[in-house]
């Protein structure tokens, strides 16, 4: 009975140890990643999306998109506000949600 007592505790203490050395290595492995400097690819594909970043911002929307693009994301807009019906389909809609009324009932 001591015996299982043991060999139970044991394996809790085990399977603690395991998940916090887990965890802190991950911990490290991040920070580790952060202080190194980036190799040559990864700072090119860095790079990259920040130029893009700065383009789409100029742009005001997607860059180089001609505009067939645009005629198409005006059809496909079209398209889905005849078959969902009015709103504005470019913004993420806005919910309300409202408290429900609770009535105490007496006993």
């Amino acid at each position: 009975m001591i015996l299982h007592q043991i060999l139970h505790f044991s394996s809790l203490f085990r399977s603690a140890v395991s998940i916090h050395l887990r965890r802190n290595i991950g911990l490290s492995a991040i920070v580790f990643n952060k202080a190194k400097e980036l190799d040559p690819i990864q700072k090119l594909f860095v790079d990259k999306i920040r130029e893009y970043n700065t383009k789409s911002k100029q742009a005001g929307g997607p860059v180089d998109a001609g505009p067939e693009f645009q005629k198409e994301v005006n059809e496909s807009l079209a398209r889905l506000q005849r078959a969902y019906g009015e709103g504005d389909l470019t913004k993420f809609p806005e919910f309300k949600f409202e408290e429900p009324k609770f009535e105490e009932t007496p006993k």
